[in-house]
């Protein structure tokens, strides 16, 4: 029988259509889903047999393992509770997105533990897993829906081209598929990144969407400080910060984010593009420093997604931070590390300032030892 081929783009409620393809998963359907990059097809990875039927229909020899598709990072977590920090950082820039980010799969608190003998064998064949998050608002909300992940792998027999629209899944797949979800032409065409990563190293092992170039900058460590306005406090810390580390690493100020470390500043209620104040960029001249080119920027929800390290100035902006992104809490403390506030000197004499960027050039000699560098 000729699979199913439902048009989510002419659809009247889209939730009826998300409920369709869970049915069809948990009834062991193999069932094919658009993605950003090429379209994929998916069995529940809790039923075995429908895994083994994917396997079938794929036709590749064995240790060639399917990528477990799931909802977020901290689903991956579940299954790799020892995810390193990069492997972390990369994942919160990535996903959802087109990456597949490889791990090893040996803790023995995973959830892969719990997947039927065959699906781990499909899944794992190797010790390691391949995570997917697409970036496509179909699967997530079918991965939302599900009990468990997908095994995921390419729509298309092993050997043949990459399916990007739901006609090449059906002159590829036929009959062995039951269903399969039309969102016309892919977005991108060409298959996630694969990146394996080995505690502080990442390999590709397969080049995408995500050149290995981007990967390298993705991969940087971002440290961000936060102030209020970003003209005074997080200014002077960002051009302290990334002065001490390019110490710690052996090279000059300019050269930080080619070893791998991005340090930035914002500000709870910064405007766009002000200049540091006059007495701020007087203090850290004095240090060697130029803060002349400094142009203010608002904490925003993609940088505090993205940062690796927050520091604060105050208990208010852990606050603000906190209640704004709560995701990002758990990255953000207090620049001092006797947590005491660092009080704005916005107004004061060019003594205050003087005071202000001892008290964080103090904070940060302390801070840098909890960068990992």
């Amino acid at each position: 029988m000729p699979p199913v081929v439902i048009d989510i783009r002419n659809v009247d409620d889209s939730r009826d259509v998300v409920h369709r393809a869970v049915q069809a998963l948990a009834e062991g359907k193999i069932v094919a889903f658009p993605t950003e990059t090429v379209y994929g097809v998916a069995a529940s990875a809790l039923d075995a047999s429908a895994v083994e039927r994917l396997a079938a229909i794929k036709g590749r020899a064995a240790g060639h393992p399917f990528a477990l598709a799931v909802k977020s990072l901290n689903d991956a977590r579940d299954y790799a509770p020892a995810m390193s920090p990069l492997a972390e950082r990369i994942a919160r820039r990535c996903w959802p997105g087109p990456l597949t980010l490889v791990e090893t799969c040996d803790h023995p608190l995973s959830l892969a533990a719990q997947l039927p003998a065959s699906v781990r064998a499909a899944v794992i064949p190797t010790g390691t897993i391949g995570f997917r998050v697409p970036a496509h608002a179909f699967i997530l909300d079918v991965l939302r829906m599900l009990a468990g992940p997908l095994a995921l792998t390419s729509a298309n027999r092993h050997g043949e081209p990459d399916a990007v629209t739901a006609e090449q899944v059906v002159a590829s797949l036929g009959d062995d598929v039951q269903m399969v979800f039309d969102d016309g032409a892919c977005r991108y065409g060409q298959s996630s990144s694969v990146v394996r990563v080995e505690g502080k190293q990442f390999k590709m092992l397969r080049e995408g969407v995500i050149s290995e170039k981007n990967l390298r900058r993705l991969a940087s460590l971002l440290v961000l400080v936060v102030c209020t306005g970003n003209t005074c406090r997080s200014p002077m810390a960002e051009a302290i910060f990334r002065h001490r580390i390019a110490q710690k690493v052996g090279c000059r100020d300019e050269e930080l984010e080619e070893h791998g470390v991005v340090v930035m500043s914002a500000g709870i209620s910064a405007m766009l593009g002000s200049q540091a104040a006059p007495e701020a960029i007087e203090v850290v001249a004095r240090r060697g420093l130029d803060l002349s080119r400094h142009e203010s920027q608002p904490l925003t929800a993609q940088l505090a997604r993205q940062a690796d390290a927050i520091f604060a100035m105050t208990r208010s902006h852990l606050t603000a931070i906190a209640s704004q992104w709560p995701d990002a809490a758990t990255r953000a403390k207090l620049l001092s590390p006797d947590e005491f506030d660092i009080a704005d000197p916005i107004g004061a004499s060019a003594e205050v300032y003087q005071r202000c960027a001892e008290q964080i050039d103090a904070a940060i000699a302390v801070r840098l030892e909890d960068l990992g560098l």
